[in-house]
């Protein structure tokens, strides 16, 4: 063993003892605070004296409840910091650090040596860094230098200096178990190793590998928005996490994760990221479907479609003539073109088609639709929008205080009163004594007077009523969208002529569903806008950052209105458009679109290029089934060639799966993935082969990410990796239109090291190139 290696393994034990003192340390203040809390908690109320006999009695009354709930909230936030703090430094024990750097700044004589790992570590003294977190801003240089001038950034401005030597280390069970001394962003030995794991339930933390284009994402801190497009496999995601982190550590004292919002493709994909922050020892954010936003905003009044229901109509439906329709409505809802239509549609309100609901009492309309109308219509034109509806709110209720005295000498009234409980009969007498100003003491000498009775019982049955008016739920929002597909005029009107050649039987279809109570999944934020748009926009500024993956699955629209949605919050945006499998995506490869939303010098976009998930040969295979895939660079990993193998029919299909799960089973494969075009495709699929031991269907509601052996449709898979691959049928009969030359591609690219392609008869046009190029090895059995 060379002195280097027994040097560092001495420090690596003194670092262990330090973690193990100060882990002892903490479990035992841990303890204590804990046991303090609980105590406080307990005995809250017997530190505080109650006496409001006099204000001076009240005032201090509140000064001591103050004092109290301040000691308690210190005490658990320090109860906090402290169990976070001995969390991390348990994660610390199994590998403290992970990399070195020699920094010798400009003016010192003798570098510094800097240990890297994932959270800070000083020395029993506290004077000295052992470890600096992997987010220190000097840690920026172990990931962007190669040895020679270097330069990081501090609060204080740039410091510059020369990287002499730069370290990587492989430590186990507080070991060390290998070391090198790499010139490269970092060495390959080390990412060949991680790369080369199998995969288990959740996304793994890659600080210990994160390459320089990964720490540009990581690191970014200028402007609103930041577009990461990026291949797959290459590491976009993961990177995008690792910024959340850094963002939670450099702004710890202005941003805390539940202030920031990951928008993710499914509750599946929650699952399998919900592991990385806590394991860089942070909160996790909150994570969102874009889709349970609309059902928190619109399930109440619909039946609402999800994306994963539009996506199996337009993968199956195909051949209805119903289809193409359907389509292009999608795709022109999405469109920036409809975002400023609906805006349009809503100045034309001001003049005329405001639609009203009748306001109704016991089930009697006491006022009509078209007196709200006449109302809104008829007032003081000149003011704007939101004021004349205000007014005709004021209006509303200010009639309904008519209607109250009114229905005061109703007969039901009496008849309420009469079936009143006694619980609910001694509640109103209470609240009536003290709005008296009687003493609870002498609450009970208070003789109730009928009318003040009469007044609560009609006061109590209008509440819901006044809630409903004060939400302003008079307005049938529900016939103002249907009436803008009622006249196919109307939006040739405002577009001046730009609408689909389909454009009326998209509004013949739109309405029908609008009818039937149903919102295609297309209409659902075009509806939410309009609403926004006439009641006002339901902001929220509290959140400081919002996280889109898979945004090439986000219409133009939609982004349009998570922007107005969330006015303080900066965004980053993950994508690669060679997966843009919903109907409503562009032609055109990029996100240039995103480039209006906040103005492009508000915007940076960084391309990652490189691909790490799968072997050379799988990434080469992938490359050539999309346009300009020469551009993606795959990783120096040795692999098999993909293989593809043609049958005559299913029976021989299945029984070719089942042999190959088997092999791959015995070669210790954990994660093996059937990847199906859709979910019928999927459960045809999953009934034939059901002989294999533990395998299961992966639904659009499927919570959790599963190991083992998979049934899955090619869209839920996005975003995910398995160990191996099987195309259930590349075929041309199921792969045979243009349109689906992206699905193909993204099921393909969820393999790591074995991808196997079966085709019942003639294999799909997408493979040509690569068979011509001997990218895949094909075998025939028909």
């Amino acid at each position: 063993m060379n002195l280097d290696f027994q040097h560092e393994q001495k420090r690596l034990n003194g670092v262990m003892n330090v973690i193990a003192d100060q882990i002892v340390q903490l479990e035992s203040e841990t303890l204590k605070l804990r046991n303090e809390v609980v105590n406080t908690r307990k005995h809250f109320w017997d530190e505080i004296k109650v006496n409001t006999d006099s204000f001076d009695d009240f005032l201090e009354t509140v000064i001591s409840l103050r004092q109290e709930a301040q000691a308690l909230s210190v005490g658990e936030s320090t109860h906090g910091h402290a169990a976070k703090r001995l969390a991390t430094l348990r994660r610390m024990k199994s590998v403290p650090y992970f990399g070195r750097i020699d920094f010798l700044e400009e003016g010192y004589s003798e570098p510094e040596q800097i240990y890297i790992g994932i959270s800070s570590l000083m020395d029993s003294n506290g004077e000295d860094f052992l470890i600096y977190d992997w987010r220190a801003p000097i840690s920026s240089v172990y990931y962007d230098y190669e040895p020679g001038p270097a330069q990081y950034m501090t609060p204080g401005g740039e410091v510059y200096g020369n990287l002499e030597k730069k370290w990587q280390y492989v430590i186990r069970e507080e070991k060390l178990v290998s070391m090198f001394d790499t010139s490269l962003t970092i060495g390959d030995d080390v990412l060949q190793q991680v790369l080369g794991k199998g995969t288990d339930k959740y996304m793994q933390s890659i600080v210990a590998t994160i390459q320089k284009e990964q720490n540009r994402i990581i690191r970014h801190d200028q402007g609103r928005l930041l577009i990461v497009h990026g291949a797959a496999g290459s590491g976009k995601t993961s990177a995008a996490l690792q910024r959340i982190a850094f963002l939670l550590y450099k702004y710890r004292d202005r941003i805390k994760a539940d202030q920031i919002i990951l928008f993710s493709p499914n509750a599946m994909f929650n699952s399998y990221v919900s592991n990385v922050l806590p394991e860089l020892g942070e909160e996790n954010m909150q994570q969102v479907t874009f889709q349970e936003y609309l059902d928190h905003r619109l399930s109440k009044d619909f039946q609402l479609e999800n994306p994963y229901d539009q996506l199996e109509y337009v993968l199956t439906a195909a051949n209805t003539s119903s289809h193409n329709i359907r389509v292009k409505g999608i795709q022109f809802k999405a469109s920036n073109q409809f975002f400023e239509a609906i805006k349009l549609y809503r100045e034309t309100l001001e003049k005329s088609g405001m639609l009203f609901k009748d306001v109704k009492f016991r089930g009697k309309i006491i006022i009509t639709a078209q007196q709200l109308s006449d109302t809104f219509y008829g007032g003081n034109t000149s003011l704007d929008f939101h004021s004349r509806l205000e007014k005709l709110k004021d209006w509303l209720m200010n009639q309904l205080k008519e209607i109250e005295k009114i229905e005061r000498f109703q007969p039901w009234v009496e008849e309420e009163i009469e079936l009143l409980s006694n619980e609910a009969y001694h509640k109103i007498h209470k609240y009536l004594a003290k709005k008296n100003g009687f003493e609870r003491e002498e609450q009970g000498i208070y003789e109730m007077d009928h009318k003040a009775l009469v007044r609560v019982i009609v006061g109590l049955k209008l509440k819901p009523l006044r809630k409903q008016i004060q939400a302003l739920d008079f307005i049938d929002l529900e016939g103002i969208y249907k009436q803008l597909f009622a006249d196919p005029l109307l939006m040739q009107q405002l577009l001046k002529g730009e609408v689909p050649e389909e454009w009326e039987a998209i509004c013949h279809a739109t309405r029908q569903m609008l009818e039937a109570g149903k919102l295609y999944y297309e209409d659902a934020t075009p509806f939410l806008l309009l609403q926004e748009l006439m009641q006002g926009f339901q902001t929220n500024r509290s959140i400081k950052h919002i996280l889109i993956d898979e945004a090439q699955d986000y219409s133009p629209f939609q982004f349009e209105f998570l922007k107005r949605l969330f006015p303080s919050a900066k965004m980053t945006v993950l994508g690669d458009f060679n997966q843009a499998i919903f109907a409503h995506a562009s032609e055109v490869v990029d996100f240039q679109v995103l480039n209006r939303l906040y103005g492009e010098e508000e915007t940076e976009v960084i391309n990652m290029t490189r691909s790490y998930r799968s072997t050379k040969p799988i990434i080469e295979f992938t490359r050539s089934l999309i346009a300009n895939g020469e551009s993606i660079i795959p990783f120096e990993r040795a692999g098999e060639l993909p293989v593809l193998t043609q049958v005559k029919n299913h029976t021989e299909l299945h029984r070719y799966i089942l042999s190959k799960v088997s092999e791959l089973q015995g070669e210790g494969y954990g994660s093996i993935a059937i990847i199906c075009k859709s979910a019928e495709e999927s459960k045809v699929a999953f009934e034939a082969l059901n002989s294999i031991n533990g395998m299961k269907l992966i639904k659009s509601g499927s919570a959790e990410y599963e190991q083992g052996v998979v049934v899955i449709p090619s869209y839920l898979a996005k975003g995910i990796e398995f160990e191996a691959v099987i195309i259930y049928d590349a075929s041309e009969h199921v792969y045979g239109d243009e349109s689906l030359r992206r699905i193909f591609y993204t099921a393909c690219t969820r393999a790591m090291h074995e991808l196997q392609l079966y085709s019942v008869g003639k294999p799909n046009f997408f493979i040509q190139k690569a068979l011509q190029e001997n990218l895949i090895h094909f075998e025939s059995n028909s």
